[in-house]
């Protein structure tokens, strides 16, 4: 297959970001805390961003009211070049916030670069704390130490559009084969529609047809990780996401460069019969062309009737070391992560609340969760808990290795090969 101009300059371009990302040092704690001044706040720009910005600025006014001559500034910054801006944050506290949102893959190496506070006290002193899901609370925890607290949990599954289902005589898919056989048979119906969009830098898109085949990411050994994206089962996986890349469903000039974002905006402005998304992405395609339109159902496995394992997502707001506010910066923390806050993320955003009993009472109310749900409670996976995962994920090496098989200038077994040196590389350079 060949590969678009366009693509081309974009791996390009990915390559000199990641390779020019400045190298972090080790970031001394502030020795002052404020009582008073202004907190600077990163959180993630999502796809409609407008329900959350709502939920934050309550909880922003709430938070000045009860905090004399403080005041917040939040900016939203976008997650596809957060790896850059946290860096060179870490790097200089005079340009850094002091608390943020980073996803939960990022834990670990936030926390080797030193940019991150210890709030263990904090959090086991927090009333709310004790209700929180053990997974999500393993999400910031590193060597037994607190850092953040978890501000939601996330899985994928697939959308797909009842309309089209009905004209077309379709049921959803149980198996990964007849997911394919099914995208193909709505594209050739209907030419206008990917059957199922996907996005070769899509990571957390790809990585189910990986795990549903039998493959990992990594595997650990004695206590360090050594790639396992190159095993035969792995191999098995990358061909099967890659095969979709085709003028029969979704051809590779449109959508290798394609993110989760682009996946989701699609299918939400009705240019695809099917998409691969989160609980998350919910308000975003009710906001879309499709509203009253689609449903949701788990990503079928391998086998008739299984789920494809997803990727335990979501994240996590944790408070800078450089921060020079610290006790108010832990106080806007646990309030940005409250269970109320959590509740109205959840009807803002359908973002899944990481307090168990918060979770239940939403998904209870909410039938759309269900697929969710049933996802969890299917088994999910999780990135190593490395360090060396921080620069794998900002150095673009799954992506790369995808786009590779893509545009034909691998194979699979080749580009996965390449892909795993890249990744022990990171892994013994992490230590």
């Amino acid at each position: 297959m060949k590969l678009a101009p366009r693509f081309a300059v974009l791996v390009a371009a990915a390559a000199v970001v990641a390779g020019c990302a400045p190298q972090t040092s080790d970031n001394s704690s502030s020795d002052k805390d404020d009582q008073s001044g202004t907190l600077r706040v990163w959180l993630f720009q999502e796809v409609g961003n407008d329900p959350k910005a709502k939920v934050v600025d309550s909880v922003v006014a709430a938070f000045e009211k009860a905090h004399k001559d403080t005041k917040v500034d939040v900016e939203y910054i976008p997650i596809d070049t957060r790896a850059q801006r946290v860096k060179a944050a870490f790097n200089d506290p005079k340009s850094a916030p002091d608390v943020m949102e980073y996803g939960n893959t990022d834990t670990a190496g936030y926390v080797k670069d030193g940019g991150l506070l210890d709030v263990t006290k904090d959090f086991g002193a927090w009333s709310e704390a004790k209700d929180t899901d053990p997974t999500a609370k393993q999400s910031v925890t590193v060597d037994g130490k607190m850092y953040g607290s978890p501000f939601y949990v996330g899985v994928r599954a697939l959308y797909y559009r009842t309309d089209v289902f009905k004209d077309l005589g379709l049921q959803p898919p149980k198996t990964m084969a007849e997911l394919a056989a099914t995208a193909r048979k709505i594209h050739k119906a209907k030419s206008d529609l990917y059957g199922l969009v996907v996005g070769g830098a899509y990571t957390y898109g790809a990585m189910p047809f990986v795990w549903a085949n039998g493959g990992e990411l990594a595997t650990a050994e004695g206590g360090s990780y050594t790639s396992a994206i190159d095993s035969a089962a792995a191999q098995k996986g990358i061909k099967a996401y890659t095969s979709l890349f085709t003028s029969d469903n979704c051809p590779a000039a449109k959508c290798a460069v394609m993110g989760g974002n682009d996946t989701i905006t699609a299918f939400a402005a009705g240019r695809a019969g099917m998409a691969i998304g989160g609980d998350f992405s919910h308000t975003a395609v009710e906001a879309g062309k499709v509203k009253g339109k689609y449903a949701v159902v788990p990503l079928p496995g391998v086998a008739s009737g299984s789920v494809a394992p997803a990727f335990a997502g979501g994240n996590n707001i944790g408070v800078l070391k450089s921060t020079s506010h610290r006790t108010l910066a832990v106080d806007l923390m646990e309030q940005l992560t409250s269970k109320t806050t959590q509740a109205s993320m959840f009807d803002a955003m359908g973002f899944l609340p990481t307090f168990t009993d918060v979770r239940d009472a939403a998904a209870a109310k909410v039938p759309f969760e269900k697929p969710f749900v049933q996802t969890l409670a299917a088994g999910t996976k999780f990135v190593p808990a490395s360090p060396g995962w921080s620069e794998i994920d900002s150095s673009l090496v799954l992506p790369t290795m995808l786009q590779e098989v893509i545009s034909g200038k691998k194979d699979v077994a080749a580009a996965s090969k390449d892909a795993a040196k890249k990744m022990n590389d990171a892994f013994s350079s992490a230590g």
